[in-house]
């Protein structure tokens, strides 16, 4: 069978036998695969240790009946590394990890763009200062975005309406009117959904400088938004808290 090479980050690990794993991955031509490593569990393994959740990893690979067979690998670079220390930040991480590969459900279906983002936001958990939950929020709406589930913010999901929009309703995927409102809508402050424009256009010096409670208010609404279009909690999320 035939090679081939691909480079992605690893979303998650499990036991297989005595001393093997499944190891899956985001990668950036392929998309998500599953692939096994061989004895990486002994403590002579080659690269058991390169093969860990967060791992930006170059990799060697070859197609298996169900699960490919990793046959080298090589660190490109390692995010675990300035995240496993901070709770925050390990948990916001973890969170993305997650929603990456629920955002990939197809084996070896190529997604450029998600592969990108997981990258993006990983790298700035772990080499910038911005409170993570923030981060874990403009990560999630962007992911959304590429999914085709970016909520409306200017304008009546329903109607389209331009002006006063005064509820955020989730089935219907965003802002809403008056006239449109739902029964149950969340009705947020205006600071909140502004908020929520700046993370998705990555306007960092408006969502820096908000407002703590439209922070909270804002991860609220993209964690229901995000497990309603899913249709599947993300289990980390509860774990996720802010600094």
């Amino acid at each position: 069978m035939q090679l081939y090479r691909d480079d992605g980050v690893v979303l998650r690990t499990q036991k297989l036998g005595e001393a093997d794993r499944i190891i899956t991955i985001l990668a950036r031509k392929t998309g998500r695969v599953r692939a096994v490593a061989k004895g990486v569990r002994r403590t002579k393994s080659r690269f058991g240790a390169r093969l860990e959740p967060f791992t930006h990893v170059d990799l060697m690979l070859y197609p298996g009946r169900s699960l490919d067979v990793i046959t080298q690998a090589e660190v490109i670079r390692p995010y675990g590394a300035a995240l496993t220390p901070d709770y925050p930040r390990y948990t916001a991480g973890v969170a993305m990890l997650e929603t990456a590969e629920r955002f990939t459900p197809e084996d070896k279906e190529p997604s450029l763009r998600q592969f990108l983002l997981l990258v993006g936001g990983l790298r700035a958990l772990g080499e910038t200062a911005r409170d993570p939950r923030l981060v874990l929020d403009a990560y999630l709406l962007r992911s959304l975005s590429v999914a085709g589930y970016a909520p409306a913010l200017e304008e009546c999901a329903r109607c389209g309406t331009r002006g006063r929009l005064p509820a955020f309703a989730i089935p219907a995927g965003g802002m809403v009117c008056g006239s449109c409102r739902p029964h149950g809508a969340a009705a947020p402050g205006a600071g909140t959904v502004a908020l929520m424009a700046a993370l998705l256009q990555g306007d960092w010096d408006s969502a820096d400088s908000s407002e703590r409670r439209h922070q909270v208010e804002c991860s609220g609404l993209v964690a229901a938004y995000l497990q309603w279009h899913l249709e599947h909690s993300i289990r980390s999320l509860r774990h996720v808290e802010r600094v």
